[in-house]
């Protein structure tokens, strides 16, 4: 026997919604975490571009007029890092954050090197197609060791060098460094226990994250982690690991060495370690902050740039 065509168009209905209702809950975390950084994008006064390097599309935020500065985010990390510092240089300051190449809403190919090297060189091409160089250099944890490598191998793109709480060098044994050298992914992040360790980790005090934006960030860490793996097993282990402190030797920019003094991710004595090498540097260090000053200090943090870009 035929169902009626009202009980048939109800379990239509019924079935659509359920695939809605699905639909939804996959989609609605990442549209409110984007959401979230239009919001602070628009606080910022900061504008989306596009422009091409090689292979490679690459997504970048540009805020604020002045001097340039070319802000170069970290591992697991994104343009939107940089969000928050932002209004307290933009005054002063053309401020150009891009998503590196293989990282956040920049290509990414399969196969591509993204240690320090490679990515240096990257740079480099971003900044002859931006017109900008040389320009003053932030880079932030990886993007500090590959803003190390940009200076030392492509002098004339770099104006001032900062790194901040950067990659590169052979630190005082910490967890997280012993976590790496033995092949592992201290910032791996599969469930919400694991998102509360790696902001622990990054934050001396932790943001709260709500709902829906912890899933949406949960489901982009499970969907990169091959990829995250194997750029960390490059600057982690490989034999990039080290280059960014081998090559410091090299840099003839002003360097500024802005850490936070109990960093739990790379070790502040990584700061000694690059001040020995380089041959023009000055260090900072910064209180209640972990790992990400320019998120957790970013008063401090600018006044500290300011100060030095000058």
């Amino acid at each position: 026997m035929k169902p009626h065509p009202r009980l048939r168009a109800l379990a239509i209905a019924l079935l659509l919604g359920v695939i809605g209702v699905v639909a939804l809950g996959v989609v609605w975390p990442e549209w409110a975490l984007r959401a979230e950084y239009a919001r602070l994008r628009y606080l910022a006064d900061a504008q989306v571009r596009r422009v091409s390097v090689d292979d490679h599309a690459v997504q970048l935020l540009e805020a604020g007029e002045g001097r340039p500065v070319l802000l170069l985010h970290g591992f697991t990390g994104m343009k939107e890092n940089f969000l928050v510092l932002m209004p307290h240089l933009s005054a002063t300051h053309r401020l150009i954050a891009p998503d590196l190449p293989g990282w956040g809403d920049s290509t990414r190919r399969d196969g591509a090197d993204y240690g320090y090297a490679a990515q240096a060189d990257r740079v480099a091409r971003l900044i002859d197609v931006l017109g900008i160089g040389p320009v003053d250099v932030v880079g932030h944890s990886m993007g500090g060791g590959i803003a190390a490598v940009l200076a030392a191998r492509h002098p004339q793109h770099v104006r001032r060098l900062v790194l901040m709480d950067a990659g590169g060098v052979r630190f005082r044994d910490n967890a997280f460094g012993q976590a790496v050298l033995r092949g592992e992914n201290p910032f791996a992040v599969r469930d919400g226990d694991d998102l509360a360790r790696y902001m622990a980790l990054l934050f001396d005090a932790p943001p709260y994250i709500p709902w829906p934006a912890d899933s949406a960030l949960i489901a982009r860490r499970v969907r990169d982690a091959q990829f995250e793996q194997h750029v960390l097993d490059s600057i982690g282990r490989g034999a990039d690991a080290f280059l960014p402190g081998a090559e410091a030797a090299r840099v003839t920019a002003p360097t500024l060495l802005l850490w936070c003094r109990h960093d739990r991710v790379i070790d502040a004595s990584a700061a000694a370690i690059y001040a020995a090498a380089l041959r023009d540097s000055r260090t900072v260090l910064l209180d209640g902050c972990s790992h990400m000053p320019l998120m957790e200090q970013p008063t401090d943090t600018a006044r500290a740039l300011k100060e030095f870009l000058q």
